[in-house]
């Protein structure tokens, strides 16, 4: 009678079937770290603006229903990169009642001969001061398009939260720097699809 001296080699067919589930478990492990990777970004923007982090402003849809004897001053800084615009706030800052709804405009014009079209980023600083910070109504909300030297004023309505200036990473700051970036972004056919663009890289 024979003995065995080892394991048995597998049937050739029972490795080729091994080897295609191997190759399957594969393939969805990477479909899925691709999605996880585009799924990051919308994902990243959405927590920092629900929580305000990294001095990312909240968009909000109602405003405080009270407004406190508390000041802070709000300052504006513009710029541009990779767009032929004057990009300038009307005003250099603005004096806030906290929870108190306020009204800012910004100037730009196209200094070039054909129509460009842009979007704003933004953020405030410091930091700490992003969880305080709403937009009410706001250009960077959508891409803006300017004909050949066309100027246009550009409303934001923003308020600071009542709590602002309560706890230990607000307490004490006086100013709140607004700052806007414009970048160039493609316009789209069809107006409808406009909230959806993003800029484009900055060149």
């Amino acid at each position: 009678m024979s003995r065995s001296t080892g394991s048995e080699p597998l049937p050739k067919a029972s490795a080729a079937a091994r080897n295609v589930r191997l190759a399957v478990v594969c393939g969805v492990i990477f479909c899925s770290m691709v999605g996880a990777a585009f799924a990051a970004v919308p994902l990243y923007r959405a927590f920092c603006q629900a929580t305000g982090f990294a001095g990312t402003v909240r968009r909000a849809y109602t405003p405080p229903t009270a407004i406190s004897n508390r000041t802070v001053e709000v300052a504006f800084n513009t710029n541009v990169r990779s767009l032929a615009w004057d990009f300038q706030p009307n005003v250099p800052s603005q004096t806030a009642h906290l929870g108190e709804s306020k009204l800012a405009f910004f100037k730009v014009t196209n200094n070039s001969d054909q129509p460009l079209t842009g979007r704003a980023v933004y953020n405030v600083s410091p930091d700490s001061a992003g969880a305080f910070f709403s937009k009410l109504e706001c250009f960077c909300f959508k891409n803006q398009t300017l004909a050949p030297h066309q100027s246009a004023e550009f409303p934001v309505v923003y308020y600071v939260d009542p709590r602002f200036g309560t706890d230990d990473d607000t307490r004490g700051i006086k100013v709140i720097t607004l700052s806007y970036t414009f970048f160039p972004a493609k316009p789209l056919a069809k107006a409808a699809q406009g909230d959806s663009t993003t800029p484009a890289p900055p060149g």
